[in-house]
Formats: C-alpha cells, structure tokens, sequence
C-alpha cells in the first residue's frame, strides 16, 4: 500500500487552521474554493463536487478536537478508481503557527504517483487559503 504524507507550515494560529479543516461542510469556501464548488453532508457522507461537474463521495471517520485530527476515506467517484483510500489531516502548534500534515494511504501502488501530484498541490492551495483568512 502506497503511503503519501504531505507537510506545510502555515502562518496561523494552529486553532484557525483546525477550525477551517474541521468545518467539513465549507471546503468550497474555506479549504479549497474554486477547487472544490460544492460541499454537502448527509451524516458521515460527505460530497464534494468539482469545477467540471465531477463529484466524489467521502466516509467521514474521525474529527477529534483533542488531538485536531479529521480521517476520512473517499468511497466513490474516485480518480483514478481506487481500491482503497484512507486519509487524515492533523494540525499541530509550531510557535504561534501551525504545522498542517496530511497523509493519505491508497491502493493500488500504481495510484500513488497521481495522488502524490495531487496532495503537493492541494496542500499548498490550502496553505494559501488559510493564510489569506487568517489576516496575517
């Protein structure tokens, strides 16, 4: 199984990271606007719709205020079709910023290197975001 984790410090305060990350109904507006057009929850099933119409469905697993942890698994509409995803984003306090870490386990291993593309991107966008609303 292929295992990709994908490091940033971000400069925020680690508790607005958190609060964007775990606001698992506004990825459209907070994480990844533009990226990501829509965002609906129905229980521990999360959709999220893409600019070209594309829509993936997630199992949200765990948000863990304590340890500002979410897990979550996509379980449809992946691309490439996975056989098995299984991901999760903690914030931890580095100074007055925050370090986000998001790591993400798929199969099969010949997904890894699109994935890994993608997760380097998506990181780095989020960063961006929580930088600009953070109002630093």
């Amino acid at each position: 199984m292929a295992s990709i984790r994908q490091e940033v410090v971000i400069h925020a305060a680690p508790q607005h990271i958190w609060d964007v990350i775990r606001d698992v109904g506004a990825v459209h507006e907070r994480l990844l606007p533009g990226r990501v057009t829509a965002t609906r929850v129905e229980g521990t099933a999360r959709f999220l719709t893409f600019p070209d119409g594309h829509v993936i469905q997630e199992l949200l697993i765990t948000i863990d205020e304590d340890s500002r942890r979410l897990a979550y698994s996509v379980v449809a509409g992946a691309r490439p079709a996975l056989d098995y995803h299984h991901a999760s984003f903690e914030v931890h306090a580095e100074g007055e910023h925050g370090r986000l870490i998001w790591t993400t386990d798929v199969l099969p291993d010949t997904a890894a290197p699109e994935i890994r593309i993608r997760t380097q991107v998506g990181i780095a966008e989020m960063k961006m975001n929580i930088e600009a609303a953070s109002g630093r």
